[in-house]
């Protein structure tokens, strides 16, 4: 759906985009993170058309942004981070002036205006004044307003920033819903526990290049292997604590409550032939687990400067 190729921007001597490259299949639900500066800004302002790139390219849907921006431009619907003024004007209104931006009109532009303030959830809200919705509302009538012309990709700006715990959960199954009907969505925020409960890919860009990208399983499970092993056994340890301490794969053992934790080097295969070697020594094993790390901790290290560290390990 949208691929970008090797995209620089500079603004003077700042390097914003250096050669980054992005791929958003058809369908997915992509979470774009990274620190203050990394280039998110520009990447979605270049995507959009309101900035021009000084090298590479921008697909979308197989046609090139530069070549063609007003075909792309149909394909894209797009949520700024903030919401305009409107003080004079109703919900109706808006969507109506909305619509006819993209030349729908008539009885189109009512029947699709009312199908979509009822999927955000406003349907009741046609005749009330715009200045006088909650933010909250707002953010959703913005939503309703980017989908007016019906477009494959849907490009977010933090669209869940400032918004109560109810609002921003009513808001994420509302992406899931445009995800299963077959909607592609981009969203660029903050808020990195949500991206991980509702993506289901993310890319990491970090001083204008793309440092991760993939899925959120592979990156939750890519992360390093030094996310200890937990080991629960019933009755007797010893015979656990035992094989542990001759395994060569592992570094630590630390004893948590009723857990045994276990620095352990190996890979899934390793994982496997160890719960076995413990099974056919009886020992009896109720739970067995890697700790898996959390997208802000994949974030954190994937952005550390300061640590030489390696903390991805890329299966071939």
């Amino acid at each position: 759906m949208l691929r970008i190729e090797k995209l620089t921007k500079t603004f003077g001597r700042t390097v914003a985009l250096d050669g980054m490259d992005m791929h958003v299949e058809q369908g997915a639900l992509y979470g774009f993170v990274g620190p203050n500066g990394a280039g998110k800004t520009t990447t979605i302002k270049t995507v959009i058309g309101l900035l021009a790139a000084d090298s590479g390219r921008v697909l979308v849907s197989g046609i090139d942004v530069a070549e063609e921006p007003g075909r792309v431009m149909a394909r894209i619907g797009y949520m700024p981070d903030t919401f305009g003024i409107y003080d004079n004007l109703k919900v109706a209104e808006y969507m109506d002036f909305f619509a006819a931006c993209y030349g729908i009109s008539g009885l189109k532009a009512r029947e699709r205006c009312r199908m979509l303030l009822e999927q955000v959830g406003l349907d009741d809200k046609a005749d009330f004044y715009v200045e006088g919705l909650s933010r909250g509302m707002k953010q959703r009538l913005c939503l309703a307003r980017a989908l007016i012309h019906n477009p494959p990709l849907l490009i977010m700006d933090e669209p869940t920033a400032g918004l109560d715990p109810r609002t921003r959960y009513e808001f994420k199954e509302i992406l899931k819903e445009l995800c299963r009907q077959g909607k592609t969505v981009l969203i660029s925020s903050h808020i990195l526990p949500e991206l991980a409960e509702i993506c289901t890919d993310i890319g990491i860009i970090d001083q204008g290049k793309m440092v991760y990208e993939g899925s959120m399983d592979e990156i939750l499970s890519q992360i390093n292997v030094s996310s200890p092993l937990l080991i629960s056994v019933a009755g007797d340890r010893r015979p656990a604590l035992e094989i542990l301490r001759s395994h060569p794969e592992v570094d630590t053992i630390t004893i948590r409550d009723e857990d045994i934790m276990v620095g352990f080097r190996g890979d899934k295969r390793d994982e496997i032939t160890l719960l076995q070697r413990l099974v056919d020594a009886e020992v009896q094993v109720y739970g067995f687990s890697r700790e898996r790390g959390n997208l802000e901790s994949v974030f954190m290290q994937i952005t550390d400067h300061d640590s030489g560290e390696v903390v991805l390990r890329h299966e071939n």
